[in-house]
């Protein structure tokens, strides 16, 4: 796994605090400090090197932590962010979510806390290497052919619609993220055209039909009350 992390946080006890334990657990952190650093710093990264974490403090200089967390799920759409923030309103984590951030970890904090979320969170968005990418046999009860377009559950094929097994794809490939209607809309018509939030909501149910044909009494995409859905995978 990447073990690179990009620690953005203005304040320096702060970031030099969590600079250090993550060092010591085995990562390798990078602190910026202004908000407006960040995306040309990790457009010079090379691909290998960019990080698959980003610690992103929400009141930064130059730009604010929720507009960067849009720029970064936009432009690098797989790497995980966790919010740092002492504003606990429901409205800014619910923003924030919305936005793209993977979790929330209000200020104070422990930083023992923060090492333990951040493997949490790049557990579930950085799965160890699947048996597709190793040549071994593909065991999970849930698998995407992205070259014939097809999602097989215990290899059977759902028979998804192209809208359909783009809206599976996107949250197939961030099992545990929350995505919101407007991200998924991005996702399923890159043309940009008008659609209704409810167009994602009745693609949603036509997708879990098709799941629950399978695993009647499982619940593979979860939703989120006023915010979204997310994938959960099936052990």
């Amino acid at each position: 796994m990447n073990d690179n992390v990009l620690i953005v946080e203005d304040e320096t006890k702060i970031a030099e605090l969590l600079r250090d334990y993550l060092s010591s657990s085995g990562f390798t952190p990078h602190c910026l400090e202004r908000g407006d650093q960040v995306i040309d710093w990790l457009e010079a990264q090379a691909p290998e090197t960019l990080p698959a974490m980003v610690l992103l403090d929400l009141m930064l200089p130059g730009l604010d932590g929720l507009t960067l967390c849009r720029r970064l799920r936009e432009r690098w759409p797989v790497m995980a962010i966790i919010m740092l923030t002492a504003r606990v309103e429901e409205v800014d984590r619910l923003l924030g979510l919305e936005l793209g951030a993977d979790d929330y970890i209000c200020k104070p904090f422990s930083p023992r806390e923060v090492v333990a979320r951040i493997r949490t969170v790049l557990r579930r968005t950085h799965p160890v290497a699947s048996a597709a990418s190793t040549g071994a046999p593909d065991s999970s009860p849930l698998t995407l052919d992205r070259e014939g377009w097809r999602v097989l559950a215990n290899g059977t094929d759902l028979g998804l619609t192209a809208v359909e097994f783009q809206l599976m794809e996107v949250m197939f490939n961030a099992p545990g993220r929350l995505f919101s209607r407007e991200q998924l809309m991005d996702h399923m018509y890159r043309d940009r055209r008008i659609v209704s939030e409810r167009t994602v909501d009745s693609h949603i149910k036509k997708l879990r039909k098709k799941l629950a044909d399978i695993w009647p009494e499982r619940e593979v995409i979860h939703s989120v009350y006023g915010v979204g859905y997310k994938y959960e995978p099936l052990s």
